[in-house]
């Protein structure tokens, strides 16, 4: 029993290990003292010492383990990116269902920071109260599991923490900014909103003769929704 904590112990030392230090030279210097250097005159003795255990205060660590952990760490790390870059619309046929569909095109866009959509949605919510709201799409994907809207069991709709939400029966309205976009709901030309990454503005008036610079917009019919409209911003540069 006590070998094994101690195991589990060691093993999650060497994680932090593996993490805070480049190479395992550095993790050696690291358990040498000014005074192990005073007295031995010699850096890579002092090394050879910290190795077998004999110099330093931290856990004994050999350099083939040092190795495999290293290898293990930054192979977990791909992995996890790769996991992180799979869209969650990926291999899914939204032919029957136009807003799933306009989601699905933008969403690799607005994951890497190409796009930010922002989507108009008009519909009526479980309650059975009607609620509209713009919604920032790209902050949306960073911060909830897309993978339910995309597979049916979620329908999208506007929330209290939107860009802009309005509940038709309660007449309950909020706005709020995103770390992508400004509110302007104090401008005279209506609601405005801001892209905090290159200051372009989106005027998401339906009597303006245009969005503004470098944005269009385009609605969707869909039969689950009253109402769609998709304002696509495209940003000078990457995410």
């Amino acid at each position: 029993m006590a070998t094994g904590g101690g195991d589990t112990r060691a093993h999650g030392g060497s994680d932090s290990i593996i993490t805070e230090f480049a190479t395992y030279e550095d993790f050696l210097d690291s358990q040498i003292t000014p005074r192990d250097l005073y007295y031995l005159e010699d850096e890579e003795l002092a090394r050879q010492l910290v190795e077998l255990g004999y110099r330093g205060s931290g856990e004994v660590l050999k350099r083939e383990e040092f190795e495999q952990r290293k290898q293990a760490a930054s192979a977990s790390k791909v992995a996890r990116h790769d996991q992180e870059s799979e869209l969650c619309s990926s291999g899914k046929d939204f032919s029957e269902f136009p807003v799933l569909g306009a989601l699905a095109e933008r969403e690799e866009a607005n994951r890497n920071g190409k796009m930010m959509s922002i989507f108009f949605i008009r519909c009526k919510n479980g309650k059975g109260q009607e609620v509209s709201g713009y919604i920032d799409y790209a902050h949306r994907l960073k911060t909830e599991d897309f993978s339910l809207y995309f597979s049916g069991k979620k329908k999208l709709l506007p929330q209290h923490n939107d860009l802009s939400f309005y509940n038709w029966d309660t007449n309950f309205c909020s706005s709020s900014s995103t770390p992508n976009y400004q509110v302007l709901a104090d401008s005279k030309g209506g609601l405005l909103f801001k892209c905090k990454r290159d200051r372009k503005v989106i005027d998401v008036d339906p009597k303006a003769t245009s969005p503004g610079d470098n944005t269009s917009r385009i609605s969707i019919v869909s039969p689950r929704y009253t109402q769609v409209i998709i304002y696509d911003h495209i940003t000078r540069r990457k995410a």
